[in-house]
C-alpha cells in the first residue's frame, strides 16, 4: 500500500465531505446526526483552528483526520483529534497509519500528549486501534451518545503521551 498523508487543502473538501457523509450515516463513530449538512460538517472538520490532513492512495482521498488543542490556554499542550476512513476502504490499515502519523505530528507541533474525549464503547474496532497505538482508557462516560439502534451508549476517554 502506497499511502501518503499530507495537509488538507480546500481542493480536498469534496472528498472530506464524501467520507464524512458516509461515516455519519453509520452512527458508529461520530456524534453528528446522519442528516447533518455539508456546510455544518466541513465547518466543524476544517475549522481554521485545526490541523487537517488527508490520507491518499493512488490519488484518492480515503481518510482524513484533524489535530487541535483539546482545551484552551492551560490545556493547550494536549492534542485532540478526529479520524475518519471511507467505509469501503476499511481493513487496509489506513486508520492505523493515520494514527501513527498523528502521534508523530502532535509531537512535532509541540503537544505533550493526546486525549480523545469520546470514543464510543460500542466501536470496538476504534478502541482496539487506539489501544494498539498506546492509548489508555482513563475514564468511561455513561450514556453520552444516543445511538439510533442501541440507545444510550457509553464512551471512553482515551489518552497517551506523545
Amino acid at each position: 500500500m502506497d499511502l501518503k498523508i499530507r495537509k488538507a487543502t480546500a481542493a480536498d473538501q469534496d472528498a472530506i465531505w464524501e467520507i464524512t457523509r458516509q461515516v455519519i450515516a453509520t452512527c458508529e463513530s461520530l456524534v453528528f446526526a446522519p442528516d447533518s449538512s455539508r456546510e455544518k460538517m466541513l465547518a466543524f472538520w476544517c475549522d481554521p483552528k485545526k490541523h487537517v490532513y488527508v490520507a491518499i492512495i493512488e490519488d484518492q482521498v480515503l481518510g482524513t483526520f484533524f489535530l487541535c488543542d483539546n482545551q484552551p490556554d492551560m490545556g493547550a499542550h494536549v492534542a485532540n483529534g478526529g479520524y475518519m476512513t471511507l467505509p469501503s476502504a476499511g481493513g487496509q490499515g489506513i486508520g492505523y497509519k493515520m494514527g501513527e502519523y498523528s502521534i508523530a505530528e502532535a509531537k512535532r507541533l509541540g503537544y505533550k500528549s493526546m486525549q480523545f474525549n469520546i470514543v464510543f464503547k460500542s466501536n470496538e474496532h476504534a478502541v482496539r486501534l487506539w489501544q494498539k497505538l498506546g492509548f489508555e482508557i482513563v475514564g468511561e462516560l455513561p450514556e453520552v451518545f444516543d445511538h439510533p439502534e442501541n440507545g444510550l451508549t457509553n464512551a471512553y476517554v482515551m489518552w497517551r503521551r506523545v
